[in-house]
């Protein structure tokens, strides 16, 4: 393996949280592969790049020789992450799960080694254990403990109900731990909770307490929220080339950097040198360009990435568009804007009925990508050519 400097380097990129601090170079030290486990609920049949965040990180340790687990909580999908919720979350069925599961596990070969990897299912160890089991397991943390969590005590206090059986996916979870024997656990920052339980079970168990990685929830396409399909602002796995490369450049210049750090398999020395050579004169654009090669290549191929790149420089230079388009900056009240109301503010349609019927009939476009959610929200930040029909155009800065 190579020199603990070396790997430390690589694995604290992009990093949020190492606990306990040291003690990954101490395991380092040790010269013997990590097991490294990282949870995934199968809740949606497809991921996108917010969830390689993740990914790329149990791939950075799989290269460095370390035991790579990627956990399918087919037993947790069955409870349902409260994580950051206000609202109980509904369970999902078994048919749901496996479904969900299956498309899981070809997707993320697109990133880890599949001969590598090793795929389990809680349900392993959770379906064999009796309620007399779960009844044990559950002593191991108390309620006030519990309503230490944000998400629960903001509930708690707010009035709203909280299941009994939300309280299990925390200790569950933390069970996993114990039953991989985890040296290190990943999770996002929202995770950090059921981390730590995992950390205590495995000490109550007897074992030594795993080390929690936190990674950072990726911003979604607006910059402002999280990654996520129901905001709209994602780039999926699955999407074809055009779309996905068509979305990468829709991000800010500045959003660009932290999606670099997160996402790209490049050295950070690289991406420090492209940083100098914008300094120095070079286009932003260009720069995104390799970023979104990258992500096309990683989920496609190189010839699917260079044609989504011909096909973007048809579409915005080479006569698709106006030479003169329209600039407006537009001001939020809270940090976001209803893409029916820019479209208004921007005078691309007259009230946002229309605007709704132009996104429902496919006709309204953000730097070439059409938009397909109505209820699509802007974040400040944000810069992009908004196109409704053929031929209303408008560069849109939002702050």
């Amino acid at each position: 393996m190579k020199k603990i400097e070396h790997q430390l380097q690589e694995l604290l990129r992009g990093t949020e949280e190492v606990l306990p601090d040291g003690r990954l170079a101490a395991k380092l030290k040790s010269g013997r592969p990590l097991v490294v486990k990282a949870g995934f609920d199968p809740t949606a049949p497809d991921l996108h790049i917010g969830h390689t965040v993740l990914i790329n990180k149990m791939r950075q340790f799989q290269e460095l020789g370390h035991e790579v687990v990627f956990l399918i909580g087919d037993f947790t999908g069955m409870i349902g992450d409260p994580s950051g919720k206000n609202a109980t979350r509904p369970p999902l069925s078994p048919e749901e799960i496996k479904s969900n599961a299956e498309t899981y596990q070809s997707q993320i070969f697109k990133i880890l080694d599949p001969q590598a990897t090793r795929i389990e299912f809680n349900s392993t160890w959770m379906g064999k254990m009796d309620a007399a089991g779960l009844i044990r397991l559950a002593s191991h943390h108390t309620v006030a403990r519990m309503l230490e969590r944000d998400d629960f005590s903001k509930r708690y206090a707010g009035g709203q109900p909280i299941s009994i059986h939300e309280f299990l996916y925390p200790i569950v979870q933390g069970y996993d731990s114990v039953a991989l024997k985890a040296d290190v656990e990943l999770g996002g920052t929202d995770q950090k909770f059921n981390l730590l339980v995992g950390r205590q079970l495995q000490q109550d168990f007897g074992q030594e307490p795993q080390i929690v990685m936190t990674m950072p929830l990726l911003e979604g396409l607006d910059g402002v929220q999280k990654m996520s399909k129901s905001l709209g602002n994602y780039v999926g796995i699955t999407d074809a080339p055009g779309e996905m490369f068509g979305k990468i450049m829709s991000i800010s210049d500045e959003l660009m950097w932290r999606y670099f750090e997160l996402l790209s398999f490049r050295q950070m020395q690289d991406i420090a040198t492209l940083r100098e050579n914008i300094a120095d004169g070079m286009n932003p654009r260009d720069v995104k360009f390799e970023l979104a090669g990258e992500i096309v290549t990683r989920f496609h191929h190189a010839t699917a990435a260079t044609a989504a790149q011909e096909e973007f420089i048809a579409r915005f230079q080479q006569g698709a568009m106006p030479e003169d388009i329209p600039e407006l900056t537009l001001s939020s009240a809270d940090g976001t804007l209803g893409i029916a109301h820019l479209l208004k503010a921007a005078e691309l349609v007259s009230s946002t009925s229309e605007a709704f019927r132009m996104i429902e009939q496919d006709a309204v476009r953000i730097d070439g990508v059409r938009v397909e959610d109505r209820s699509l929200m802007i974040g400040a930040g944000s810069q992009a050519i908004y196109q409704v029909g053929k031929r209303k155009f408008c560069r849109v800065k939002l702050i």
